[in-house]
């Protein structure tokens, strides 16, 4: 029997049956009404899966940016339970690396999708796989698992009640001084800046603006990409 993992004050966690997405499970219980701060979990053991429900009180292009707050809640619960020598970096808009190789990834959707418009929910879900989804090793170079990371000793609850702490931890920081803070703490540990990239559009990855959004120089224009274009669309 898996333990109920233990949620800080301000979050309640709900398990979803094995099969159940808990993305999917967030959302339409978003839309019906659910309590913010409700997170969304599967106890399966092979992958963490679980979303977070927030009601945000600004428009999308301000609460959008509590995805960056998400995926340093992740970094930072890595970072306290793997292995001081694991590195975990992002790539932008949605991933997660471990050791150089992607190992989980982001997803979220709101209720609107114009910017200035005020959503009634965003919903912010992880996925980290902890066993190789695959039986012949080395198959897929450029994706990794925890275990084969050498974080044996993780369990996705316990990284699960890591990861609300820490993401509760910063999204007091964010709502209390708003993005610069959380930029500044998401830009180091994203390992393409300044970088030539490929995804999700080719271009030099210069930077994220004051309100979150990639700035990708192509020539001599730099255009701008929000996370919004990210979103799922339920």
């Amino acid at each position: 029997m898996i333990e109920s993992p233990q949620f800080p004050p301000l979050l309640t966690g709900e398990a979803v049956p094995r099969h159940t997405d808990p993305f999917d499970k967030a959302v339409s219980r978003a839309i019906a009404g659910v309590d913010s701060g409700t997170v969304f979990y599967s106890e399966q053991g092979d992958t963490l899966r679980a979303a977070l429900v927030l009601a945000p009180e600004t428009p999308l292009e301000e609460a959008i940016q509590a995805v960056y707050v998400a995926q340093i809640g992740l970094a930072e619960s890595l970072g306290a339970l793997a292995p001081p020598e694991v590195p975990v970096h992002f790539q932008w808009p949605d991933r997660i690396k471990v050791n150089g190789a992607l190992c989980g990834s982001v997803r979220f959707a709101a209720d609107v999708s114009d910017p200035k418009a005020y959503p009634n929910w965003l919903v912010i879900g992880i996925e980290v796989p902890f066993i190789p989804m695959t039986d012949q090793p080395g198959e897929n170079p450029n994706e990794t698992c925890l275990y084969e990371e050498g974080c044996i000793e993780i369990t996705p609850m316990a990284l699960l009640e890591s990861w609300s702490k820490h993401t509760l931890l910063w999204l007091t920081y964010f709502m209390d001084s708003g993005f610069e803070r959380v930029h500044n703490e998401w830009r180091p540990r994203c390992d393409t800046l300044g970088k030539m990239i490929e995804l999700p559009r080719p271009g030099i990855f210069v930077g994220l603006d004051e309100k979150g959004r990639m700035l990708l120089r192509q020539d001599v224009m730099t255009e701008t990409l929000s996370l919004i274009e990210f979103a799922e669309h339920v």
